[in-house]
């Protein structure tokens, strides 16, 4: 065998469409482009947007929400901070709490994020809660109880 004698699998090559050489061919005066206009000229591409000169949909609708390159002033200042109730510490079993301590209990979904404490429900043993922040009543309610609430 010689590279001379090689020939591509029978059926798996077809010769050239040669389009715009006589009406006898079928492809002959418009080349299988249609009638006259901007399509049928050769290297044209409309553009994925263009709707034929209306106003295209991204004009047509609003600027804004969130997402890339719309209006969203709001989601760089937004702060993520995970909120507790005092009477979901009422439960736990530790007179120390700390973000560890929420966090082994299925209280709070990540370490990583701040923790409030909010005064819904009552406290009815001393607690030592460490946490970032407390909203005033949760604070009174805590001390009130004999406990102590401190922001870390």
């Amino acid at each position: 065998m010689k590279l001379s004698n090689l020939k591509p699998a029978k059926g798996s090559t077809s010769d050239r469409k040669r389009i715009g050489r006589g009406n006898a061919t079928g492809q002959g005066r418009t080349a299988g482009k249609g009638h006259n206009g901007y399509k049928s000229r050769s290297g044209t591409k409309a553009k994925l947007h263009f709707e034929g000169g209306q106003t295209p949909l991204a004009r047509r609708l609003p600027k804004r929400g969130m997402g890339k390159g719309k209006f969203n002033h709001l989601s760089s200042s937004k702060k993520s901070i995970q909120i507790i109730n005092l009477s979901d510490l009422s439960r736990l079993k530790d007179k120390e709490i700390t973000k560890d301590v929420l966090y082994s209990n299925g209280l709070i979904s990540n370490i990583n994020l701040p923790v409030k404490i909010l005064a819904n429900g009552e406290l009815a043993d001393s607690l030592n809660i460490n946490v970032e922040f407390f909203s005033s009543s949760a604070k009174e309610k805590i001390e009130k109880a004999g406990g102590t609430a401190k922001a870390i």
